[in-house]
C-alpha cells in the first residue's frame, strides 16, 4: 500500500468502540497536559508536500495541535517545486555540498515559489481543515537576518573551504516578535525560509537551518523535522527511537550514522544545546506523523535530546 493509499484509508470514518476511544484518550492526555501552551516548531518538507492526502493529513495535525492548546509554528521547504520552476524557465540549477547555488535570477524565483505559491498552498490547506493560518517569511518584521555563506566544510576533510554559491544565507539573528504575536492569538504562522542580510539583500536559507534557528531562539519544547527517511537506523537497520546527545555523537564516531544523516544529527545536537528540549527526525510520508510523535508512547521517528526520560510514556 502506498503512502497515499494509507493516508486515504486513515481519513475514512470507521466505528471505534468506547473502550478503544478511552484508551486513545488515556494515552494522549499526559502529552496534552505536557505540551499545553508550549511551542512546537515543525519543518514541513519532502515528498509529503507533493502528496495531497499527506498534505491534508499534516494540515489536520497542525489544526489539532492548535485546538489542543499547543502553539505550532510551521516552517516549510520547497526544493522540488523550485527545481520545477527553474526548469520551466530554462534556468540551470546546481548544488554545492547540498545547498542550491542561487544567483540573482534564481533567488527571485526562489522567493516567488517559497513565499508565494507554496506558502499560500500550505496556508490554504490548514484553513480548509478549520484552522486560521497566516503566511509570512523571514523578511517580515526582520524575523530572520542572515549572512551570505562564503565558506563551507569539505565533506571529505571537514576543513573549511571558500565557496561561491550566491545568495544563500546562514542565520545570524532571529527576531521572533511577529511569530509571538501570531501564535498568542488563534492564528497559526506558516513561514517561508527567506531571510534578509544586514544590507537588505534577499537570501535563500535552508529550511532545516531556518527552523532550527527559530526553534532555538524561541526555546521550543520540540522541533520536528519531517523528512523522507524513517529516522536514525542502527547497524541492523532498525529504527533508533531515542538518543541522548552523547549517544548521537558516539554513533557518528563509530560509523552507525553516516552520509547525509551526519549533518542532520549534528544540527539536532546544536539545537538541543541551544535550549530546545528535543529534536525529532520524522518520516513525513507516514500519515498523521506529527500526532503520532507527540501524542503516542512509541513516537514516530528518532528523538535527540539532552537526557533520556525515565519512562518511555513521557514521550
Amino acid at each position: 500500500m502506498t503512502a497515499k493509499d494509507e493516508a486515504a484509508k486513515s481519513a475514512e470514518h470507521t466505528a471505534i468502540s468506547p473502550q478503544v476511544q478511552a484508551r486513545i484518550l488515556a494515552e494522549a492526555l499526559p502529552s496534552l497536559i505536557r505540551y499545553d501552551e508550549q511551542t512546537v516548531v515543525i519543518k514541513f518538507g519532502g515528498h509529503a508536500m507533493g502528496d495531497q492526502a499527506l498534505a491534508d493529513a499534516f494540515a489536520q495535525d497542525v489544526v489539532y495541535l492548535k485546538q489542543s492548546g499547543i502553539n505550532p509554528i510551521v516552517v516549510h521547504g520547497g526544493g522540488p517545486q523550485i527545481a520545477a520552476m527553474l526548469r520551466k524557465l530554462n534556468l540551470k540549477s546546481e548544488f554545492v555540498h547540498g545547498l542550491r547555488v542561487t544567483d540573482k535570477p534564481t533567488v527571485e524565483i526562489v522567493e516567488m515559489v517559497l513565499a508565494g505559491a507554496i506558502n499560500k498552498e500550505i496556508v490554504s490547506a490548514i484553513n480548509r481543515q478549520g484552522g486560521k493560518a497566516v503566511g509570512i517569511c523571514g523578511k517580515d518584521a526582520n524575523l530572520m537576518i542572515a549572512k551570505q555563506i562564503t565558506q563551507m566544510p569539505d565533506p571529505e576533510s571537514n576543513l573549511m573551504q571558500a565557496v561561491d554559491i550566491g545568495y544563500v544565507g546562514d542565520p545570524i539573528e532571529v527576531n521572533p516578535h511577529i511569530v509571538d504575536v501570531i501564535s498568542k492569538s488563534d492564528l497559526i504562522p506558516v513561514i517561508a525560509p527567506i531571510a534578509l542580510s544586514r544590507t537588505g539583500e534577499t537570501l535563500n536559507v535552508n529550511a532545516d537551518t531556518f527552523a532550527s534557528a527559530l526553534a532555538a531562539r524561541m526555546k521550543a519544547a520540540r522541533l520536528l523535522l519531517l523528512t523522507d527517511v524513517e529516522g536514525v537506523l542502527d547497524k541492523d537497520k532498525k529504527l533508533i527511537s531515542e538518543l541522548t546527545v552523547e549517544e548521537a555523537r558516539a554513533l557518528i564516531r563509530n560509523g552507525t550514522i553516516t552520509g547525509g544523516m551526519i549533518p542532520k544529527i549534528e544540527g539536532c545536537i546544536e539545537v538541543v544545546e541551544a535550549g530546545v528540549e528535543a529534536v525529532v527526525i520524522i518520516n513525513g510520508r507516514v500519515p498523521h506523523c506529527v500526532l503520532l510523535e507527540l501524542f503516542t508512547e512509541h513516537g514516530a521517528g528518532t528523538m535527540v535530546g539532552a537526557l533520556k526520560r525515565a519512562k518511555k510514556k513521557a514521550r
